[in-house]
């Protein structure tokens, strides 16, 4: 039997004080509305849930908790709920209304320039900062879910699955009743861009968000999916097991430097990405620096480049006679720090590569053992060079290292162990 047509009967519908204007969207769960809020003169977005869907326990219970997560969080990057409420015997919930269009809307006219998708990561990144800061993990996230207002900000849509992974408010207890896993090894997202951990039906936290982001990130500048297949089951396989092509493939002026931060996001374990928004969002940040920094060219007529030259001569003086003066007489200026770490641990030794293109260290990252690493280039990510507890003790010009291995770390030393003898970056293995 056809479903009634909902929209139809809606239009003009009273919901509390709220009364329904026009439909604005639909989703896997409800319908959306624009609707005139008589007691604060404002007009509101209305969700309600579909009327074959009201009567399922665990659909109710999710439309619940997509209020109760989005509720306890308030900021300027996730959608703001002001109310719920029933209608029918189904639930709505109200939030503010949005103008603009939907992510996967903009996708459709292509992809996003680097400069764009550095600040829409950036502020998608702090979203979930406050959101995991609650302990809340979204599970869906998507370019469906992303919404970009008119006056270029992003808001995070439809927590609807999040799972509330640990509750100040709550008894422990209850937790297990509010996941959207209904049975052990069932999953509830969106295949592309679901963690594997997610996809094999394992527990989630942040850095499931952290990969979809990165999915999401690939997208925006290659305008291609990272993972795709002819099926469902080809796509999950993707992935599971497979990397994203090289960006430069699909898309050869994306900026070098996103490469690296995605490729950590998509990172298939979930120790091996970034471990908290906020260092994604700081890498972004660096990103966006560098790509913004472009010159503009100053086009002149022979004529105008004539009139304008003795002008050009008095204040390129000028300036050098600043730049002089500063030198002499200014305060020195301040140190300028770039970050190389993202990862909470301990760092051990660090040197310079002979060429000072690359810094080696030795550290020791959310408790695993302890490792070295190299940086890659101007890029704000590290790579192992396969050397476990090994401490760093010297580098020389030919890149000869002196390592102790198996050591004990103290405060300012290493006890015990054994000195040996390394070449980076070609050999792998110490020699006696």
């Amino acid at each position: 039997m056809p479903e009634r047509v909902l929209p139809v009967v809606m239009i003009d519908q009273i919901l509390g004080h709220y009364r329904i204007v026009e439909k604005i969207g639909s989703g896997g769960m409800g319908e959306v509305y624009r609707a005139a809020d008589h007691r604060l003169a404002r007009d509101v977005a209305i969700k309600v849930l579909k009327p074959s869907l009201a009567r399922d326990p665990d659909r109710l219970r999710r439309f619940e908790l997509e209020a109760r997560s989005a509720a306890a969080l308030s900021h300027p990057n996730i959608v703001a709920i002001y109310d719920i409420g029933m209608h029918d015997g189904a639930p709505y919930i109200v939030s503010e209304l949005l103008q603009g269009q939907t992510l996967r809307q903009r996708l459709s006219e292509g992809p996003l320039s680097p400069r764009q998708t550095a600040d829409y990561g950036i502020q998608i990144a702090e979203g979930l900062v406050a959101a995991h800061q609650k302990r809340i993990v979204h599970r869906d996230l998507k370019p469906e879910n992303l919404f970009l207002t008119r006056d270029g900000h992003v808001k995070i849509l439809d927590f609807g699955i999040a799972k509330l992974t640990l509750s100040e408010y709550d008894d422990p207890r209850s937790i297990e009743t509010m996941a959207t896993q209904t049975k052990t090894g069932s999953v509830v997202g969106t295949v592309r861009y679901m963690s594997p951990e997610q996809l094999r039906g394992k527990p989630v936290d942040q850095r499931s968000d952290i990969f979809s982001l990165g999915a999401i990130l690939y997208e925006m500048l290659t305008g291609q999916r990272a993972f795709a297949g002819d099926t469902e089951v080809d796509t999950m396989m993707a992935v599971l097991k497979e990397d994203p092509p090289e960006m430069a493939l699909a898309r050869p002026n994306v900026p070098a430097a996103f490469e690296p931060i995605c490729r950590h996001c998509l990172e298939k374990e979930p120790e091996d990405r970034f471990q908290a928004a906020q260092d994604l969002a700081f890498a972004l940040s660096t990103v966006s620096e560098t790509t913004t920094r472009q010159s503009v060219p100053l086009r002149l007529h022979k004529k105008q480049f004539l009139r304008w030259l003795p002008w050009l001569a008095a204040l390129l003086g000028l300036a050098a006679a600043g730049v002089f003066l500063g030198a002499n007489l200014g305060p020195a200026a301040g140190p300028v720090y770039r970050r190389i770490t993202f990862e909470r641990g301990t760092i051990y030794s660090a040197r310079f590569s002979p060429d000072s293109r690359s810094i080696l260290y030795g550290a020791s990252w959310n408790g695993r053992p302890l490792e070295l690493y190299s940086t890659v280039g101007d890029s704000p990510l590290a790579r192992p060079l396969g050397f476990t507890s090994a401490h760093m003790a010297a580098l020389s010009r030919s890149n000869e290292l002196a390592v102790v291995l198996r050591g004990t770390p103290d405060r300012r030393n290493f006890t015990g162990g054994v000195l040996a003898q390394a070449r980076w970056p070609e050999a792998r293995h110490a020699r006696f």
